[in-house]
């Protein structure tokens, strides 16, 4: 069974809906959704040309800027019609306040304290109707940032203006990223590591390559002092997914792909594998990032040939470094 699970031991792990509450990117990177661009914290949208008439509609953009720097997602879905949209630069379409503020609950509790800036480039009046373009800054408590550009149609209703629809489109003024920047969310895996608790001793080290676009893994396990399995990993980003994935050689002549994807639960590994004698193997994993560097891996759906295997649990913990290192 140890072998027939080894391409799960391997580990590696984003994906947050774009839109108006893009995920920031960290300090080095941006998201496959949102390219980086230096933000600022600051609540007040910068002031577009002075049209006639168009003060209440600069308002109403500032009381969004500061609802959402105070995270209230009720006064944030009002601000939309009871059937406007939002629609992310990938066209996910998020229609309705329920799905909006669905939207901005999960955001929210994800990344808590993100702060946003709105640089109004122009507004235009055409009747009851007012459109604005300009671009969208966020930046997170770490001082991470990311930034879109938008276009937004409000209608003048009895309730001052709305939000009928906000569209947002990936600034094509943000600085390449390289592929090796997209894996910074990975870098907590980069050290040793060690399982805890099983009948075999499993050790992992992670490090990024020479040329930092992809984090390398090598994976020993153990059983009685002998060896029973080694394997190499290669994690890298995949820009036609838009996630990373993963490829694991075992020492007997496996292998083994996954693609990770971040959700509520963890991390989701979707593995495929080939063993040596020609069996195909996959599985879900679901990693869970724990406290006092510990995660823990859990593996579901796991077939071999046409045989089920059995769920497991695994927990690991990082390795402290060699004293005088």
């Amino acid at each position: 069974m140890l072998c027939r699970m080894r391409w799960f031991l391997g580990v590696a792990v984003l994906a947050y809906g774009n839109s108006l509450f893009s995920a920031p990117a960290t300090a080095q990177s941006a998201p496959a959704t949102a390219q980086a661009a230096p933000a600022t914290a600051q609540a007040a949208p910068a002031t577009a040309q002075e049209v006639p008439g168009t003060a209440e509609v600069q308002k109403n953009m500032l009381n969004l800027v500061n609802a959402f720097n105070s995270e209230k997602v009720d006064d944030l879905a009002a601000m939309f019609l009871p059937e406007g949209e939002l629609i992310d630069e990938q066209g996910t379409v998020y229609k309705g306040q329920e799905a909006i503020k669905d939207l901005l609950k999960n955001f929210f509790a994800k990344f808590p304290g993100t702060q946003m800036e709105v640089l109004v480039d122009s507004i235009r009046l055409v009747g009851p109707v007012a459109i604005q373009e300009g671009t969208r800054l966020t930046s997170s408590k770490d001082g991470s940032n990311a930034s879109v550009r938008f276009v937004s149609v409000m209608l003048k209703s009895d309730k001052g203006w709305r939000i009928a629809s906000i569209h947002d489109f990936a600034d094509e003024t943000a600085p390449e990223v390289s592929p090796g920047e997209f894996l910074n969310p990975l870098d907590w895996l980069i050290g040793d590591w060690i399982n805890e608790g099983t009948d075999a001793r499993v050790k992992i080290s992670y490090k990024r390559s020479e040329d930092n676009n992809f984090i390398l893994g090598d994976i020993s396990v153990n059983r009685n002092d002998q060896s029973v399995m080694k394997s190499t990993q290669r994690i890298g980003w995949d820009p036609r997914l838009g996630k990373p994935r993963s490829w694991t050689f075992d020492s007997d002549g496996g292998f083994a792909e996954a693609t990770w994807t971040d959700t509520e639960a963890g991390w989701v590994v979707q593995s495929t594998a080939v063993t040596p004698d020609g069996l195909t193997g996959s599985a879900n994993v679901t990693i869970t990032i724990g406290e006092n560097g510990r995660y823990v891996m859990s593996g579901k759906n796991r077939l071999v040939g046409n045989s089920q295997e059995p769920d497991y649990e695994i927990t690991v913990v990082k390795k402290p470094p060699a004293v005088g290192k």
